[in-house]
């Protein structure tokens, strides 16, 4: 087949393996609608608990000293580092020109079609790449519609029809009480779980998410590139975020949310 319908995968997967996955990947979601923002809790960890517990290293043997130190000589090239996740993004908008140098990196690779410029176990790409417009009067931005899905190997956007209303995509993805100012752009990562899972089962799960970390660090450097900022973001509810995007959630989760803008 030239297009394969995306439902055409079900043939061919495990309905219990689809399910067993499905229910583990529920159990690390969160429910974040402002109904609930006063009775639910991530953790009781006090704020010098989280200070000690985040930013370490994991030493295997902390007692004792057995280390070699790095070459100091050993400079990593500067475009190979990538900038620090932004804390406050301004309301400055993208060219659309700008939005499409950004994610060229993940199309196809022009010496082999099959092949994108990220990883992906036995080349089955699961994760699909949607585009969202945050920016509240983007004059570049190519159509109505405020969400494209990226066609990597043909290079060319899907339009996600139904998805004009930026306010129902900024609530599912930017709850109000986070203070992080207004990113332009939202990359949203979902897994397709009948296209991860019908050949490698439960360990296409583990693929997808390797992926998924593939992607946004390259995305990454290419955002450095073009001097813009970034800030993988994981506070969102799965099913408004799919309700947003006009998916199935039984069949895509949002695995990552990407914000794109510049530094406020």
């Amino acid at each position: 087949m030239k297009n394969i319908p995306h439902d055409y995968y079900l043939r061919f997967l495990d309905p219990l393996v689809h399910d067993d996955v499905l229910s583990f990947h529920t159990k690390g979601n969160y429910i974040i609608h402002p109904a609930t923002q006063q009775s639910a809790n991530l953790h009781f960890l006090t704020e010098q608990q989280l200070q000690n517990l985040t930013g370490n290293e994991l030493k295997l043997y902390p007692d004792i000293s057995i280390e070699i130190p790095m070459n100091p000589h050993h400079d990593i090239e500067t475009a190979l580092i990538r900038n620090e996740s932004e804390t406050l993004f301004n309301e400055a908008e993208i060219d659309f020109s700008t939005i499409e140098k950004l994610v060229t990196p993940l199309t196809r690779l022009q010496a082999n079609e099959n092949k994108r410029g990220y990883p992906s176990g036995g080349a089955l790409y699961p994760v699909e790449i949607f585009i969202c417009s945050l920016a509240r009067g983007n004059k570049t931005w190519p159509c109505q519609e405020k969400v494209l899905h990226l066609l990597p190997k043909s290079k060319t956007y899907e339009v996600v029809l139904g998805t004009e209303n930026i306010d129902e995509l900024r609530t599912a993805i930017l709850p109000k009480s986070c203070d992080i100012g207004y990113p332009s752009l939202a990359l949203i990562y979902a897994a397709y779980l009948p296209k991860a899972l019908f050949k490698y089962r439960y360990r296409g799960y583990r693929l997808a998410t390797m992926e998924v970390g593939s992607i946004y660090m390259l995305i990454e450097l290419s955002a450095k590139s073009l001097n813009l900022r970034c800030r993988p973001w994981s506070a969102y509810t799965d099913t408004m975020v799919c309700k947003a995007l006009k998916l199935n959630p039984a069949l895509f989760v949002p695995m990552c949310v990407h914000y794109i803008g510049k530094q406020g």
